[in-house]
């Protein structure tokens, strides 16, 4: 399995997972012309991607959903338009091309937010972005996959001390906001097993975080839980760059 975060923040969001000719999307939250110019950072187009999955309804991840046939396109009929056949449910394990799509609920305040197990019959991604906890049900069903794309939003320090309203911030302290660095890291010493090789940092906010910041939240967090790193890789991802994870 090869992916490809193409970008991952509150200006947009989309990650590309392939596995042999199966090529799929999470989330288009961009313009069609920013899609293309990030794909062309890849070996692939978007007239080749065999669907999309999206996470939920927000701009910042679904803003490019017209961009996708209606025949490619799988979400929540709350969230979006889809072919019924293409509607998502929690709990649904679809099979699509090499790959398995497992879907489970988030906790966010968006209006079927959904997260994602994708599985090629050797390794595994799990998809969790955009939720305020981890519920045990979820964290017993991601434990031990091979990679995680987990989100890492914020520094509760640095949320309190921006400008942002104070109703933003309650929002995006609570259980249908947003994860902490120091949340994001203990959720995922939950799940870690010992077939898990990284773990990829994402949504990481400009204004209440920095990449470094939640790495070495990341770090210090599974130190003081003596949970080993040595063969773990912990990266973060970015809104403009993109980061390459997996194995061709």
């Amino acid at each position: 399995m090869k992916f490809y975060f193409l970008a991952s923040g509150s200006k947009g969001n989309a990650t590309l997972v392939v596995s042999g000719s199966t090529k799929i999307l999470i989330d288009f939250g961009m313009t069609k012309k920013r899609m293309v110019e990030l794909l062309s950072k890849t070996p692939f187009t978007l007239d080749q991607m065999d669907a999309c999955f999206f996470t939920h309804e927000h701009a910042d991840h679904g803003a490019g959903k017209d961009f996708i046939p209606l025949e490619n396109r799988y979400a929540s009929s709350k969230a979006f338009d889809v072919l019924p056949e293409h509607a998502l449910h929690h709990g649904d394990v679809l099979p699509l091309g090499n790959l398995t799509i497992t879907v489970f609920p988030l906790s966010h305040d968006a209006k079927d937010p959904l997260g994602f197990i994708i599985d090629d019959g050797k390794e595994s991604l799990v998809y969790i972005t955009d939720t305020g906890y981890i519920s045990q049900n979820n964290i017993a069903l991601c434990t031990n996959k091979t990679y995680y794309l987990l989100e890492s939003n914020h520094n509760v320090r640095m949320l309190l001390q921006t400008n942002r309203s104070q109703d933003l911030k309650v929002r995006i302290l609570g259980d249908s906001g947003h994860l902490s660095n120091e949340d994001s890291a203990y959720y995922f010493s939950k799940m870690k097993g010992p077939n898990t090789q990284a773990v990829y940092l994402a949504h990481i906010s400009e204004e209440a975080n920095t990449p470094q910041l939640a790495l070495e939240t990341f770090q210090k967090v599974l130190q003081k839980l003596h949970i080993s790193t040595t063969n773990l890789l912990i990266q973060p991802t970015h809104q403009y760059d993109v980061v390459e994870g997996g194995k061709d």
